[in-house]
């Protein structure tokens, strides 16, 4: 590969052969040499799982025969890919991560239950400018092409600039035509949460089963947060932490009897 062109390394949680992921493979050809190490199958809602007990296999495959990029598709989480993926296929670090494009949203609350952005994160703590990206459509035929020239332009942004340390970009955006979308707005992460039903059923055999079912509630009326930027046409771009000390309250437990 070129040593003047910068080495991506692209990853996500809905499979190596998703629409979603293909996009985001063309997009960054267009940027630097792309090096794919991505899930066999389906991963969503793995959060920062890892595998420990369990083996793990990575295969050189062949998704798309005039793309430059190389390709492994593996057996694990999307964390386990990024760490295979530094430590094993590269020997190094990427000059970018990039995961996506997830398939729904990973806005607000989602951010934590999201193999997406567990991989940015994973990413991220190993000192690599990480970005992950998700479109609000759950559809494994959604649209991408409206999102392709902001997925380019975040991303050159992010080669170009220094991200600040400790930190991952989480990028959102609204299922809308390109004409539509209003642009770009760097955001806090909503207070909203998910109230949870489970579906309670019985198989054939008697043994109960349940499906896990919720309601999104976004009890947060600011103006300058993710929830309200997609709703209101804006790609939202919320700069992730994952130092997840409470810095703010160790005064106040500091006064416990401890």
């Amino acid at each position: 590969m070129s040593a003047k062109r910068p080495l991506i390394l692209v990853t996500n949680d809905d499979g190596i052969t998703a629409p979603g992921i293909r996009t985001l493979i063309e997009v960054m050809n267009e940027l630097g040499d792309v090096v794919v190490v991505a899930p066999d199958s389906p991963q969503s809602g793995m959060g920062h799982a890892i595998t420990v007990n369990e083996t793990l296999y990575v295969d050189r495959v062949t998704v798309d025969k005039s793309a430059p990029q190389k390709e492994f598709s593996c057996s694990g989480t999307p964390a386990d890919c990024v760490k295979l993926a530094v430590n094993e296929i590269l020997k190094g670090k990427p000059d970018l991560c990039v995961s996506g494009i997830n398939h729904g949203s990973n806005s607000s609350i989602n951010v934590i239950y999201s193999g997406t952005m567990s991989a940015a994160v994973e990413a991220g703590t190993q000192g690599i400018p990480s970005i992950g990206f998700s479109l609000l459509d759950y559809s494994l035929e959604a649209n991408f092409e409206p999102v392709r020239k902001f997925v380019k332009q975040i991303a050159a942004e992010c080669l170009d600039k220094s991200m600040p340390r400790g930190v991952v970009l989480n990028v959102n955006f609204p299922k809308l035509p390109e004409a539509e979308i209003k642009g770009i707005k760097v955001c806090r992460q909503a207070n909203a949460h998910w109230v949870e039903n489970f579906d309670k059923r019985v198989n054939p055999l008697g043994r109960e089963y349940y499906w896990l079912t919720g309601e999104f509630v976004n009890e947060d009326g600011g103006e300058d947060t993710d929830e309200w930027a997609l709703r209101n046409g804006f790609v939202s771009v919320v700069p992730v932490q994952f130092d997840l000390t409470a810095h703010h309250a160790i005064k106040d437990i500091n006064t416990w009897e401890l």
